[in-house]
C-alpha cells in the first residue's frame, strides 16, 4: 500500500524524518505500507532544505515538484498543478501531510479532490490569529482531513469543537520531539562558536521571521534594539531567515552584541538552543524544542498555536511590543524563570504510533 509523504519547507523535514524511520522499520518486519516521498520544492535553498535531509537521514525524494519561489498563491497553484499530475499518473492510497505550510494545504486539497484520503500530522493546533498564513493553512487542511494525528489534548479539543468524531482523532504525540530526542547525542557546535568567543549558558539565540515583527524596518529596528539592550551585554546569536534578511537592509545601526549568522543546519542550531541562556523567537516549533530541553523561551507573538508550551513548558508569550521584553529579561537575570515540564506523549515514540494507526486504517 503506497502512501505519499509530503514535505516542502524546513519545519516539515523534522516531522517526516521519524515517520520515514518508523515505516522503514515496519517494512523490515514485513509491514504492508510503502511510501513515496514528495518534496514540493517550496523551500529550495540548500540551507533551508538540503542540509536537513542529510543530517536527519531523510532519503532523496522520490519526486521533487520543484515549485520554487513565488507568492503564496503562485506556490499553491504550482504545487497543486504538479501534484495533481503525479496523482493522475500514479495514484497513492493516502496523502500524509504534516504541519501547516503552503505545501500541506495545497497537497491536501489536491488529493482530496481526487478522492484520495488525507491524514494530517500535527492536526488541530490553532493560534486564533487569522493574519498568519499558517493558521489559514491549518483550518483549510483540517476541514478536509480524514484522519487527525495530534500533539496535545488542546488540539483534540479544537477538533471536537469543530465537530470531528473521536474515532478520527489519534492523540499520538509530537514527531518534532521524536527527531530531537533521536539526535540529541549528535548535536554539535557551529564553526563560529569559538571565533565569536561564545560560552555555553552565556548567550541568547534569537530567530525572527513573522511579518508582524520583520516586515516593517522601523518596528523591526526597535525590536532588535530592545533585545540588544535587554540582553545586558550578553551575546545574541541571530540565524537570519531569508525573509528577514530582506528587511535587515532597511535597519540602520544594530546592537553591538547582536551576531548575524547564516541559517543553521539542524544539529548545529539545536546545539545552540540547548546551550543558550535563553531563546527569543517568533517561531512555533522552537518553543516545543526549548520546552523539552528546559531552556527559557520568550515568544514575540500575541498568541500561540502551541499553548502547552506556555501552560506546561518554558515558554512565555511576550507580545510584539518591544517594551514588554524588559520585565521578562528582569525575570531571566533574577533566576525567576519557570522550570516547565514535558507535555504528555512527547516521548520520542510518536512516529511508531502513527504507523501502527495507519496500518490499521488502511488494512
Amino acid at each position: 500500500m503506497l502512501i505519499d509523504i509530503i514535505a516542502g519547507a524546513r519545519p516539515n523535514f523534522m516531522k517526516i524524518a521519524p515517520i520515514i524511520r518508523a515505516l522503514e522499520a515496519r517494512k523490515a518486519e514485513g509491514g504492508p505500507l510503502r511510501y513515496r516521498l514528495v518534496h514540493t520544492g517550496q523551500h529550495y535553498d540548500p540551507r533551508m532544505s538540503g542540509e536537513f535531509f542529510t543530517q536527519l537521514g531523510i532519503p532523496e525524494p522520490d519526486v521533487n515538484l520543484e515549485v520554487g519561489s513565488g507568492t503564496q498563491a503562485e506556490q499553491t497553484a504550482g504545487i497543486m498543478t504538479r501534484y495533481e499530475a503525479l496523482l493522475l499518473e500514479a495514484p497513492s492510497r493516502l496523502c500524509l501531510v504534516v504541519g501547516d505550510v503552503t505545501s500541506t494545504m495545497a497537497c491536501a486539497i489536491t488529493a482530496k479532490k481526487l478522492c484520495i484520503p488525507v491524514a494530517h500530522v500535527e492536526a488541530g493546533i490553532r493560534s486564533g490569529d487569522m493574519t498568519m498564513p499558517e493558521e489559514i493553512n491549518r483550518i483549510v487542511t483540517d476541514s478536509i482531513t480524514d484522519w487527525f494525528f495530534t500533539t496535545s489534548e488542546m488540539a483534540n479539543a479544537n477538533l471536537r469543537h469543530a465537530g470531528i468524531d473521536d474515532a478520527r482523532i489519534f492523540f499520538v504525540g509530537n514527531t518534532m520531539i521524536d527527531t530531537l530526542l533521536a539526535h540529541m547525542d549528535r548535536l554539535e557546535a557551529p564553526e563560529f562558536f569559538g571565533p565569536l568567543d561564545l560560552e555555553p549558558g552565556r548567550y541568547f539565540v534569537t530567530t525572527l521571521h513573522r511579518p508582524a515583527n520583520v516586515d516593517r524596518g522601523g518596528a523591526f529596528s526597535r525590536m532588535l534594539s530592545a533585545i540588544g539592550e535587554g540582553a545586558r551585554g550578553m551575546p545574541i546569536v541571530f540565524p537570519v531567515h531569508p525573509r528577514t534578511a530582506r528587511t535587515l537592509r532597511e535597519v540602520g545601526e544594530m546592537p553591538a552584541n547582536l551576531h548575524l549568522v547564516e541559517p543553521q543546519p539542524y544539529l548545529q542550531f539545536n546545539w545552540l538552543v540547548k546551550h543558550a541562556f535563553a531563546v527569543i523567537t517568533d517561531s512555533g516549533g522552537i518553543t516545543e524544542e526549548t520546552t523539552v530541553m528546559g531552556v527559557p523561551c520568550l515568544t514575540l507573538r500575541d498568541s500561540t498555536e502551541r499553548p502547552e508550551t506556555v501552560s506546561m513548558g518554558t515558554n512565555v508569550l511576550i507580545g510584539t511590543d518591544p517594551g514588554a521584553l524588559f520585565p521578562a529579561f528582569d525575570d531571566l537575570f533574577a533566576g525567576r524563570w519557570k522550570k516547565g515540564s514535558v507535555p504528555p506523549m512527547w516521548d520520542g515514540q510518536t512516529a511508531p504510533r502513527i504507523v501502527t494507526a495507519l496500518e490499521r486504517l488502511l488494512a
